[in-house]
């Protein structure tokens, strides 16, 4: 389909910022010009008076969790970190089964790209039905039409023969991802985090990243436990232990970072590997403060699984940045997002995604923005943090088709879909009340 969008003010780059007014002509699922001529038979999209931008990505989250918003909780409160992970996230993982899986991903993925996500990176976790779990979310976001990088949160708490099975699946998923070159989705290595992961399983999991060519998607000093088991058990903090079994490099996703200390922030900046902030699951975990000042340019912007809006998430990542040094202009947010979309770039071996560009690939966003201000390249910063919301997002196009049109998806009915989640959600929490307390738990020092 070739597809014309008229009249709109055309945000070309996050980082840095490049704002003209143009038409933009997309065919074939990329971007063919901007400014150029618009071809007889052409469809034409009326973008006057609207801000067109490239699509968001979220650069880590957890499908899975779409289900727990309004779940009832009849144990005792946690306390700390790990207590929500044993009391809530380790016992409703094990109460995953295919379906709801993939009403978690269709509901998750259709909130994305309402809310001008074309991209998910999503960590996932489903220990009772492991094989095939990634093709059961892929088919679910293809069907919406959501651009994803999926991995398997590989992890020995639920014992050695689910971490195998973890990490097959990884290994499987990523391979046939890649081969069958699918435009909208690849696969990497997934790993929970240091303090679930016994020498050998992370060992295992560098080996099938080198096997399959992708990166290391892993949870990383999350909490002050993760950094306290690694020094009990290996001598050494978190950083250094990944750093010396090879897994820190250029394509590692590093999720939250939020207790690095300055000798691991230089490792993991030296090793070229990118952070991945999570700023309100962290206020919501009560995990303390990444080192954001630390850890330099490579740092992009995920919401681990609470939600998928990106304009949200990047309002808060400045105003937490900012709290910390005053002197953090907007446009930072801006280049966190645009590292996102180098992040999933990356996986798709597609420098270009993230921006608009002839030849880049047409994730697009069109926002009906109208700014009070002007707005221009030098100005675009002030309008993203504090002018834009989700609320303004009226048509998305992903890999050049239009997913959202006029605020609805154009491939699935929205009643549908919050029907399945609610039938789904009643059978997982049922299946959640017969899980007991997750035993697993770092060790301490």
């Amino acid at each position: 389909m070739t597809l014309a969008l008229i009249g709109g003010t055309v945000v070309r780059s996050l980082d840095p910022p490049l704002v003209t007014t143009d038409d933009v002509l997309i065919a074939d699922g990329r971007v063919v010009s901007i400014g150029g001529p618009i071809p007889d038979g052409a469809r034409r999209l009326d973008c006057g008076g609207c801000l067109i931008v490239p699509g968001n990505v979220c650069t880590h989250t957890h499908l899975y969790s779409t289900l727990a918003r309004g779940m009832p909780y009849r144990l005792a409160p946690p306390r700390t970190f790990v207590e929500i992970l044993q009391r809530v996230w380790w016992r409703l993982d094990r109460a995953l089964d295919r379906d709801t899986i993939r009403a978690s991903a269709l509901v998750g993925g259709l909130d994305a790209l309402l809310a001008g996500t074309t991209t998910l990176v999503d960590h996932h976790a489903s220990p009772a039905a492991v094989d095939g779990s990634l093709d059961v979310i892929a088919e679910a976001l293809a069907e919406l039409g959501v651009r994803s990088v999926l991995c398997y949160e590989t992890s020995d708490r639920d014992g050695p023969d689910v971490a195998r099975d973890g990490l097959a699946e990884n290994r499987r998923f990523a391979t046939t991802a890649a081969a069958r070159r699918d435009p909208l989705v690849r696969g990497v290595i997934g790993a929970h985090a240091s303090f679930t992961l016994s020498e050998a399983t992370l060992e295992a999991c560098v080996g099938a990243v080198r096997e399959t060519g992708t990166g290391l998607h892993i949870h990383v000093a999350e909490d002050a436990a993760d950094e306290r088991d690694s020094v009990a058990r290996f001598g050494m903090r978190v950083a250094h232990r990944l750093d010396a079994a090879g897994a820190l490099d250029t394509r590692t996703i590093v999720a939250h970072g939020v207790h690095l200390d300055a000798d691991e922030t230089s490792r993991v900046r030296a090793s070229g590997a990118t952070v991945i902030h999570n700023p309100s699951s962290n206020m919501n975990n009560a995990v303390g403060r990444a080192p954001l000042g630390q850890l330099g340019e490579r740092v992009a912007l995920g919401t681990d699984g609470i939600g998928a809006d990106m304009f949200a998430e990047a309002k808060v990542a400045y105003l937490r940045r900012r709290e910390d040094d005053v002197t953090t202009g907007p446009d930072w947010a801006l280049g966190r997002l645009a590292m996102g979309s180098r992040v999933a770039g990356d996986a798709f071996g597609d420098p270009l995604l993230g921006r608009i560009e002839a030849g880049a690939t047409a994730d697009i966003a069109v926002l009906d923005y109208r700014p009070p201000t002007p707005l221009e390249t030098a100005d675009l910063a002030g309008h993203w943090i504090f002018g834009l919301s989700s609320a303004v997002v009226r048509d998305v196009i992903v890999g050049g088709e239009l997913v959202v049109a006029d605020r609805r998806s154009t491939r699935v009915d929205l009643d549908r879909i919050a029907a399945i989640g609610r039938e789904a959600a009643a059978h997982l929490w049922a299946r959640l009340d017969a899980i007991d307390v997750h035993p697993y738990a770092p060790m301490e020092g």
